[in-house]
């Protein structure tokens, strides 16, 4: 989080960004170049047979309860929980059974222990012995592992027969060493057929594409359905073309070449990887919205009394102008207008819009060493959360002038802004608040947005709830 007044911190030399003018943080709609493909909905793997996979492995583990014939209650309570408890599969492109197999029985596991507890609440007199429980369990985590190989054996085989036609987009020399890889392992299931790079390097192997006439053509006639980004610059650089190949149906991974610079949970013929989102923005749908106005409304109700002592102190203390604002950049590039205690005095708005700093503690007055130390000073950002402004959880706005810099200088930044932004995030609780890595924020905020579920939000508040037993401000 940044401070309203320009001081360094202690041990830390001020930094020098430079300087760069306004520029819009996500392009306006309608005004990217790039091929013009024929846009057709993402073709994906139906989720179908893993679903009918996963609800008929209950069947045989509901014959070991006694009389389960004659409680279809119980059988459908089972299957319920089990495929609520089904995660989204967004892994390339068929995972193994041996990989899965600790997350099935982990999900078993729980839809057991569930419908267990609910049925015993439901039937006390019938409820589910020890034994029984474990039986079930057992049975349908084995069903369970045996039907999905046999669904992720089937799709194997018809990727290694029609493997998915794929671009690799980057440097040349960087592009065709991936792709060279990926045609040796042919169960990846992806063939590369074309390079979209600036430029030749001479060297043989995949078809180098250079203009747009050529990756349309390649699109087309190839049936493209995946696409390979090798290096960290090409979302920045290719941007518009990455996002036409999503909309004609592509799914598009970010592939490194060398030491992954984020935690990788997926590989491609060895090579670290992860999905790239280039859908429209969203907000994680009503369950996300729903939480951030019944936990920020129910916080303003009960922090009222609370929030009006610090007003009426911090106007006793440090004199008029409670209340802070200040224009962030918030999901889609638009601004809005933040608000929390005000800790500083800026110099003038010039300074407070433009100058990075963490202030000094020593140059605060005790009431607002106290406001940024238990971070109270951030508490009228709730009423951002309930406007609709901002989430309680996501990356944190920054400034309009720094989100020009930082666009620019890091990679991904800019796709920080397709979610609504939060009053904590994944990077905060990682300890990423303050005068810290632009980069490392970045990251973790896109990795928080690429594995987005209402569950880790819960998390992340639970999490950040914690700290504030430990405050050590903002």
């Amino acid at each position: 989080m940044t401070a309203e007044r320009t001081v360094a911190s202690p041990g830390v030399p001020p930094r020098d960004h430079g300087f760069f003018p306004p520029v819009s943080v996500m392009p306006p709609r309608g005004t990217d170049t790039g091929p013009r493909l024929p846009t057709t909905p993402p073709r994906t793997a139906s989720p179908l047979p893993l679903l009918v996979a996963d609800g008929a492995a209950v069947l045989p583990a509901a014959l070991v309860v006694p009389g389960a014939q004659r409680h279809p209650l119980l059988v459908a309570l089972l299957i319920a929980v089990s495929l609520l408890l089904r995660p989204r599969d967004r892994r390339p492109p068929v995972p193994g059974l041996l990989e899965e197999l600790p997350a099935v029985c982990g999900r078993v596991a729980v839809a057991w222990s569930a419908g267990a507890a609910l049925w015993a609440a439901y039937r006390p007199e019938q409820a589910l012995s020890a034994g029984t429980v474990l039986t079930g369990l057992a049975v349908q985590a084995a069903a369970a592992c045996a039907l999905r190989a046999a669904v992720h054996g089937r799709r194997r085989a018809a990727l290694l027969h029609r493997p998915h036609a794929a671009l690799v987009v980057g440097p040349a020399a960087t592009a065709q060493r991936v792709a060279a890889a990926v045609l040796r392992h042919p169960r990846c299931g992806v063939r590369p057929v074309g390079i979209v790079a600036g430029q030749q390097d001479g060297a043989e192997g995949v078809p180098v594409l250079r203009t747009e006439e050529e990756v349309e053509r390649a699109v087309i006639q190839n049936g493209v359905r995946a696409v390979l980004a090798v290096h960290p610059s090409v979302r920045n650089e290719q941007g518009p073309l990455l996002r036409a190949l999503a909309a004609s149906g592509c799914a598009v991974w970010e592939v490194d070449a060398g030491p992954a610079p984020y935690p990788a949970r997926e590989r491609l013929a060895g090579f670290p990887c992860r999905r790239l989102d280039f859908a429209p923005a969203r907000d994680g749908g009503p369950g996300k919205r729903l939480l951030d106005v019944l936990v920020s409304g129910t916080l303003l109700l009960l922090a009222g009394p609370l929030l009006l002592v610090c007003a009426v102190t911090l106007r006793l203390a440090d004199g008029p102008g409670v209340v802070f604002r200040q224009e962030r950049i918030g999901r889609n590039g638009e601004p809005f207008t933040l608000l929390k205690f005000r800790t500083h005095r800026p110099v003038d708005e010039h300074e407070s819009a433009t100058r990075w700093s963490v202030a000094g503690e020593h140059e605060m007055r005790w009431f607002c060493r106290m406001l940024r130390r238990t971070s109270l000073d951030e508490l009228l950002q709730l009423w951002n959360v309930l406007r609709g402004d901002m989430s309680l959880v996501g990356p944190r706005p920054e400034r309009p002038y720094f989100v020009a810099q930082f666009s620019q200088t890091y990679p991904g930044y800019a796709a920080r802004h397709r979610m609504r932004t939060g009053i904590t995030g994944l990077a905060q609780i990682h300890g990423l608040r303050g005068d810290t890595s632009i980069e490392d924020r970045c990251r973790f905020d896109n990795a928080y947005i690429d594995d987005w579920s209402l569950w880790r939000d819960v998390c992340i508040l639970l999490r950040t709830a914690a700290t504030l037993v430990r405050p050590t401000g903002s």
